[in-house]
């Protein structure tokens, strides 16, 4: 089974993005999705992102695995 974590783009250099998953940063490529821009949620599988979720879409995801998984997104 595959799993794709929702996170938090902090900062971009070049084609990596820093992506916050609750208090934890880890780079992640945005060649799947080069539009993505600082401030957005996105989906990271396989350490590429592969999905920009929209804002209130992406805070509701959030609160999930916060329930699910005790991960805190700030």
């Amino acid at each position: 089974m595959c799993l794709a974590i929702p996170g938090t783009i902090k900062k971009i250099d070049g084609m990596e993005a820093y992506v916050d998953y609750g208090g934890v940063s880890k780079c992640a490529s945005i060649r799947l999705a080069e539009n993505a821009k600082v401030g957005d949620i996105v989906l990271v599988h396989a350490g590429f992102i592969i999905q920009i979720l929209d804002k209130e879409d992406g805070k509701e995801l959030q609160k999930l695995v916060e329930e699910t998984m005790g991960i805190v997104y700030r």
